[in-house]
């Protein structure tokens, strides 16, 4: 038997056409009926394997009265992804002459049509450069939403709130984690945005799992790449393992945060960062409400 934290155990194509399914399931997890009838196998067959990917602590048992479901292991959904490759494609190409006429009328005024169109179909090809999610078009909309909005900001609009960029490597964890730490203790008293430098599919089941541990949600959030107009429109950007990449403009508070990254680490150890990283947001939000009282005073 492979040690705990081996995925040799893949080596077998059957194995990984289970986990496959599993991560792809509504919910992200299956029973072994299901499983067998989708691979056009007998129970016992899919059983055997189950047992061989659960002692190697690949997946995890989830017993409901009669049955027992099986998911992916918390330590293991980011080497299993890894191995796996990407999840599928979208059914169908998104409508994005639909998205830039409903943005159109959001920003009427603001930017011409052709503007709005240009944006849309630029925010679509940086998503799907590197993300094949089934949400495409709709992450399509927000993302260029997002960056229109940047855009009215730095051409002059006065700002009711600060503006917060949180920048890592993939946009997955680190970043992900302050955004969403940060809209839960702040509200509406301050705009959050996050990106990355090499932007991944989408964010880790674990940090999705540790978010929810402390009772904050990540909502609707996934990775989006680093953009110019995002850098702009942000009164403090904050980077995590990748300063380098993120451009300098006049005006902008840089804070770098020296944080692990929590990729293959175990759920104590990304407690540990998500903890670490909460304690830095709180103290961030502090001197932002700090500042804008200052600044409401003044005025």
């Amino acid at each position: 038997m492979s040690q705990p934290g081996d995925l040799t155990t893949l080596g077998d194509p059957t194995r990984a056409r289970i986990l496959r399914l599993i991560r792809d399931s509504d919910g992200g997890r299956e029973v072994v009926g299901r499983l067998a009838t989708a691979l056009g196998l007998r129970q016992p067959t899919v059983s055997h394997h189950m047992k061989t990917l659960h002692d190697d602590g690949i997946v995890v048992r989830q017993p409901e009265g009669r049955r027992v479901w099986y998911s992916i292991a918390d330590d293991h959904v980011d080497r299993v992804d890894a191995l796996l490759g990407r999840a599928a494609s979208p059914l169908s190409e998104p409508d994005l002459e639909r998205i830039a006429d409903d943005l159109g009328v959001r920003f009427a005024g603001v930017f011409s049509p052709e503007s709005v169109r240009a944006k849309v179909h630029e925010s679509y090809s940086l998503l799907a450069a590197r993300s094949h999610s089934p949400l495409l078009a709709s992450r399509t909309a927000v993302f260029a939403a997002q960056r229109l909005d940047a855009m009215q900001r730095t051409s002059g609009t006065p700002a009711s709130m600060p503006t917060v960029l949180f920048v890592c490597v993939q946009n997955a964890g680190r970043s992900q984690m302050a955004a969403s730490i940060l809209r839960q203790l702040a509200g509406d008293k301050v705009k959050v945005r996050t990106a990355g430098s090499e932007p991944a599919g989408d964010v880790r089941h674990t940090i999705v799992t540790m978010l929810d541990e402390i009772g904050v949600s990540l909502g609707a959030e996934f990775p989006k790449p680093l953009t110019e107009e995002m850098v702009r429109a942000a009164d403090v950007v904050v980077t995590m393992g990748c300063g380098d990449a993120c451009p300098i403009y006049p005006g902008r508070r840089y804070l770098d945060w020296d944080l692990e990254d929590p990729v293959g680490k175990s759920p104590d150890q990304v407690r540990a960062i998500r903890d670490d990283i909460e304690q830095k947001v709180r103290v961030l939000l502090e001197e932002l409400l700090a500042e804008s009282s200052s600044d409401g005073l003044r005025t």
